[in-house]
């Protein structure tokens, strides 16, 4: 029996197509309107500096976050604007778009980071405000904090189930089930054809959804240790708290991908997998061809730098010291 392959790869369901994140780029395959297929990509270019932040436990899990949302909204600008535009009028878009591609790209970065921030404070202040209002009922801190993580878990659910009923975001989340299902496919080594990816299972240890519901149960644990009245300072601490909620969640979703095949300890990730069992939906053939598309094109791209950086290496000339 083969080993299973540990990757880093990582991707992202887009409008009628996926994004995978390899070592050296980012690539965006869609399905447009006349049945083509069509790549977006990025070459993954990091500071040494965010390498080494990335590199720090608890912070690294930030870094991670706002790269991804600022460089996974540009190819959901693309998906958007593209899957249902006939090719033939492709020219007429892009002249439309032309006015200052700079500012667009920049705009669109922090478009990006502003939407997951606005987010992340909707769903953190609101079940603080909903839980104070059952003060009366249930007043002592421990009750509180978990009455708000209550409501906080039936918000996030409400919310991915209320979208899931509408078509868009049901072949959204069908993308995201393919998306899966290819690195389960590449990760038990299996060959990558239609056939063998739609045999492998739509869930994932390593899925956002579970790093979503992880905030849940983390930000419980933290909320113990500061106060809850009065509701303006616990407004405050939840909003201060974020980064460190988000830094512990990350954690957490690293260390139940490491004990996947713990017997025991692999329950730890079962509760993300449950709520991926909403944010992702069976695929069709045609979409699980997109999702390898897009993963095959990051394949050869890591495998091209790769082999160019040995060339590099083979044919440089050693200066002896003289």
């Amino acid at each position: 029996m083969l080993k299973k392959r540990e990757t880093t790869y990582g991707g992202q369901a887009l409008v009628e197509g996926v994004m995978f994140a390899g070592k050296k780029s980012f690539v965006s395959a869609i399905r447009r309107k006349d049945n083509s297929i069509e790549y977006f990509q990025l070459k993954r270019v990091e500071s040494n500096v965010i390498k080494n932040l990335k590199k720090i436990p608890f912070l690294r899990g930030i870094i991670a976050l706002v790269q991804a949302s600022a460089n996974g909204v540009k190819h959901l600008d693309f998906a958007s604007d593209r899957y249902d535009v006939d090719p033939e009028d492709d020219e007429k878009v892009k002249q439309e778009k032309e006015t200052s591609k700079l500012v667009m790209i920049l705009g669109i970065g922090v478009i990006g980071v502003l939407s997951f921030i606005v987010s992340k404070l909707i769903f953190t202040v609101t079940p603080a405000i909903v839980a104070n209002f059952f003060q009366g009922i249930v007043p002592t801190k421990t009750g509180q904090v978990l009455l708000e993580g209550f409501f906080k878990l039936l918000l996030l659910l409400g919310y991915i189930y209320v979208v899931s009923l509408t078509p868009l975001i049901k072949r959204v989340f069908q993308y995201h089930g393919a998306e899966h299902k290819v690195i389960n496919a590449y990760e038990n080594n299996l060959p990558l054809t239609v056939e063998n990816v739609q045999k492998q299972s739509r869930l994932h240890y390593r899925c956002g959804s579970s790093f979503i519901l992880f905030t849940v149960f983390v930000g419980i644990f933290v909320y113990m240790f500061v106060a809850t009245d009065p509701l303006w300072w616990r407004i405050v601490n939840r909003i201060i708290l974020i980064p460190i909620v988000i830094g512990l969640s990350f954690e957490v979703l690293q260390l139940t991908n490491l004990v996947r095949n713990v017997p025991i300890l692999k329950v730890l990730g079962y509760p993300g997998l449950w709520l991926q069992l909403l944010t992702t939906k069976e695929p069709d053939d045609d979409q699980v061809e997109v999702a390898l598309h897009s993963f095959q094109k990051v394949l050869e791209n890591d495998q091209a730098e790769e082999a160019v950086e040995v060339n590099l290496i083979e044919n440089s000339e050693v200066i002896q010291p003289q």
